[in-house]
């Protein structure tokens, strides 16, 4: 009997322990994640050669488990995602994270394939700035959102050159606006516009109509569609957006 008060003594107090352990190494450590998205652009294809996503924390370099690839950015429009990193960090403060970009980067139009040149100095990774303090036990998910229509810049002998700009940003602190236009063939540009600044802006499908503008701060704005011609311009206004959430706007039609 005495023995067996020891035994149960002994596993009591090491469940205990375990438990400890756990709790300290949740309360040292965070989930990180990063997606990647696009907002569409004039092309049939933009290939993006994607070798790695790291962060500065606590003024070091982290160097983050990527799946690597090469992505077509037009394949992840309208909400549409892929996942880039998913993994623990430490504890401290983000103040940058590095998107590393390959070779190996491509834009197709009119059928044809064209190399994109990256400008050089780059080997370190395109700087994006976060300033986000990392807590431990919390879960983080950011949107790494390339602008395509600003990001590729057509040279003067028939070249092009990929000059990405791009968005960060986390859903849990932002909202979003999703609707569908009809007919799809007007292919309009939504622009989401607060007071005189365009914040953001996207394109309807060409074959669905539906469209999405994320990573949009917390108000009221205007939607402003600019279709092809013969349709007419339209506007929405008073369009609130509410953090962590996605307005779903009724179909708007174009005459």
């Amino acid at each position: 009997m005495k023995l067996l008060k020891q035994i149960l003594i002994i596993a009591v107090l090491t469940i205990f322990m375990l438990g400890c352990s756990d709790t300290n190494s949740d309360m040292n450590s965070a989930d990180i994640q990063f997606t990647l998205t696009d907002m569409p652009g004039e092309y049939q294809q933009v290939n993006v050669d994607v070798i790695g996503v790291n962060v500065i924390l606590n003024d070091s370099l982290i160097e983050l488990g990527t799946n690597q690839g090469i992505y077509n950015l037009l394949e992840f429009v309208n909400g549409k995602d892929t996942l880039l990193v998913d993994e623990g960090i430490p504890t401290g403060f983000i103040s940058q994270v590095r998107l590393v970009l390959g070779e190996n980067n491509t834009v197709m139009v009119d059928s044809v394939i064209h190399d994109l040149k990256t400008p050089g100095g780059q080997q370190s990774g395109l700087k994006l700035n976060v300033h986000e303090e990392i807590v431990g036990g919390e879960s983080y998910a950011y949107v790494i959102d390339f602008v395509v229509e600003k990001s590729i810049v057509e040279t003067g002998n028939g070249k092009y050159i990929l000059k990405p700009v791009i968005r960060v940003f986390t859903e849990a602190t932002t909202g979003s606006v999703s609707g569908v236009v009809q007919p799809a063939e007007a292919r309009p540009s939504v622009m989401a516009v607060m007071g005189e600044d365009t914040i953001s802006s996207t394109s309807a499908d060409t074959v669905s109509g539906a469209f999405m503008i994320r990573g949009l701060s917390e108000g009221s704005y205007n939607l402003i569609f600019d279709p092809v011609d013969p349709y007419q311009d339209s506007i929405l206004s008073g369009i609130d957006v509410l953090m962590g959430q996605t307005t779903v706007l009724d179909t708007l039609f174009f005459n």
